[in-house]
């Protein structure tokens, strides 16, 4: 299980989404639908509390709580930037 950021993303989170050095992202699962992939992944700004992956990008601290991690189980996550969005990639 492994978080990491990239350059492009960590620029698209200060100019785009207005987030500051300092700030700590939560990254999380949601419920999307019914259909076959029925999660998804989201963020917001927002503060640790049993964090149990955590990933340092420049001065942005990236983190997942334990009850979110079973989504990871396995694999990967990366997080990038294409345009203006931000774009979640899931590998083995």
């Amino acid at each position: 299980m492994e978080l990491s950021v990239t350059a492009a993303a960590l620029d698209c989170f200060r100019s785009e989404w207005g987030f500051d050095d300092g700030e700590t992202i939560r990254v999380f699962v949601r419920y999307v639908s019914g259909g076959e992939e029925p999660f998804a992944l989201g963020i917001s700004r927002d503060t640790p509390q049993e964090a149990a992956l955590v990933a340092q990008a420049g001065a942005l601290t990236f983190f997942m709580e334990r009850k979110d991690v079973w989504y990871l189980e396995g694999r990967r996550l990366r997080i990038d930037c294409a345009g203006e969005d931000i774009v979640f990639s899931l590998t083995e």
